[in-house]
């Protein structure tokens, strides 16, 4: 938990942070999308090698090379001299976070038995909430105290005594845990994997830098046959050794496969919302990072308070229901802050914005906390880390692409030469109408998650299985 409330932190704090960023470093809009894009690229790459090295190798071995890695560079990107450094080093930390992360699901998963995983997933998604509301809010402070003159580099440095807090902590009280049979790493899997997702990622980031050049449309294109290459590969890897980076039988459980789908476009969404709504605050409203920050309390809440609700009370009784709620009721909130920014330009005011984000809010938490039970509920546990890989993968993966897709959202719809004002507050309305569409997506491949949830899937995934090696 302290691990994910570290990760979380980390992220939201960077967002509030960014105009102070981009003024302190000079950076260019691409390299600020850079700053958060890249780390999220790098954290998608390396998500399912680190939880497959988490069951090769010992998932809390793992966990403390991570987290150490992730402490080192945090204090890095603090050190940063300027906008390029401090890209190098986010990509560095993603790459750390992501032997880390996929790790805090696997213990979970190894150590908890099915009927008690409903209730820490709970806490899970309360510390969701925790660390949405104090990412802002310590971003702000920090960014609007000039803590000793430092600016924004005060928000990376915290995560040292965290860091270190982490790291006694899980040599103490994390059992260790590993894969109940021999596997080894699937190094030609890695990388048709990490090649793939680099190749669909990267022309999306910096492709509105580079004016949208045909080599950044036939990367993307070439992106597709590789993950076929992939997906062959790994077919032959499970018959001969049984050491597939990606157990691809998982996909044949019905809960994980949509489940990951929704993963992928709710991932989308976030990518899009939370840049986009930071920029529209302090650049399009010329909001204080403070004053940003605590506008965000409301939502944060919302998400902590409705995620705890939806796991303890509501999906136990209607299932999958509860999901699609969320996706409605936070559409719903959507639509409202569209005709409130409408309505108010450039006069809004923080309390005009409680409304659309308490709504969104506890739209989220409805989905944020059951989502991941609902994935790995059917997961045997000797790939409970190349599953939580996928699951943590799929996720950043769908965060870049909404990161990417801001240029289109977003920046695409500023003016040329537009510095800030009602220009921000139109591409603000603009990026929301896309958030609105992807939500909608998201609604719709809920309806392939069961219903009500079974605990009768090992048996399902080892009969898919069978039939995978058979093929």
């Amino acid at each position: 938990m302290t691990a994910s409330f570290m990760d979380l932190v980390d992220v939201t704090i960077v967002n509030i942070a960014i105009p102070s960023i981009q003024e302190s470093t000079g950076a260019s809009f691409s390299a600020v999308q850079w700053v958060t894009g890249g780390y999220a690229l790098a954290f998608a790459i390396g998500l399912i090698t680190g939880g497959r090295l988490g069951d090769i190798h010992g998932r809390k071995r793992l966990f403390l090379i991570g987290m150490a890695g992730f402490t080192l560079a945090s204090a890095l990107c603090g050190l940063a001299s300027g906008s390029e450094m401090l890209v190098a080093m986010r990509i560095l930390q993603g790459g750390t976070a992501a032997l880390m992360v996929p790790q805090v699901l696997s213990i979970v998963h190894a150590t908890f038995p099915a009927e008690e995983r409903g209730k820490v997933f709970g806490l899970f998604g309360a510390v969701i909430g925790l660390g949405a509301v104090s990412g802002p809010m310590i971003g702000a402070v920090l960014t609007e105290w000039d803590v000793f003159g430092l600016g924004w580099r005060p928000i990376f440095l915290i995560n040292l005594p965290v860091g270190i807090a982490g790291l006694l902590l899980g040599r103490i009280f994390i059992t260790e845990s590993k894969a109940e049979r021999a596997l080894k790493l699937d190094l030609p899997g890695v990388l048709l994997a990490s090649l793939g997702l680099l190749m669909l990622i990267y022309p999306l980031t910096h492709g509105r830098e580079a004016g949208w050049p045909l080599w950044g449309h036939l990367t993307m294109a070439g992106s597709l046959p590789v993950f076929a290459l992939f997906v062959a590969y790994e077919r032959v890897k499970t018959r001969r050794d049984g050491s597939p980076l990606v157990e691809l039988s998982l996909f044949r459980v019905k809960s994980f496969a949509a489940g990951i789908g929704v993963q992928l476009t709710f991932g989308v969404v976030t990518g899009i919302f939370f840049l986009v709504w930071t920029l529209y605050m302090q650049l399009g409203l010329g909001w204080s990072p403070l004053k940003a920050g605590a506008t965000g309390i409301p939502f944060s809440l919302a998400v902590s308070t409705a995620a705890g609700v939806s796991v303890q009370q509501l999906v136990p009784r209607f299932g999958r229901k509860v999901l699609q709620a969320g996706a409605l009721v936070m559409a719903a909130g959507v639509l409202v802050y569209i005709a409130e920014a409408h309505r108010y330009g450039t006069g809004i005011a923080p309390w005009q914005m409680a409304l659309p984000l308490v709504v969104m809010g506890a739209g989220m938490g409805l989905i944020v906390a059951p989502i991941t039970d609902a994935v790995l509920a059917e997961v045997p546990r000797e790939h409970a880390g190349s599953a939580s890989g996928l699951i943590n993968t799929v996720n950043q993966v769908g965060l870049a692409l909404g990161l990417g897709l801001v240029s289109v959202a977003f920046f695409d719809a500023v003016p040329a030469g537009t510095a800030a004002g009602a220009a921000f507050v139109g591409a603000f309305e603009h990026a929301m109408w896309w958030v609105l569409g992807v939500l909608a997506v998201v609604f719709l491949l809920m309806f392939a998650l069961p219903g009500r949830r079974t605990d009768a899937a090992p048996a399902a995934v080892e009969e898919a299985e069978k039939e995978l090696v058979l093929m």
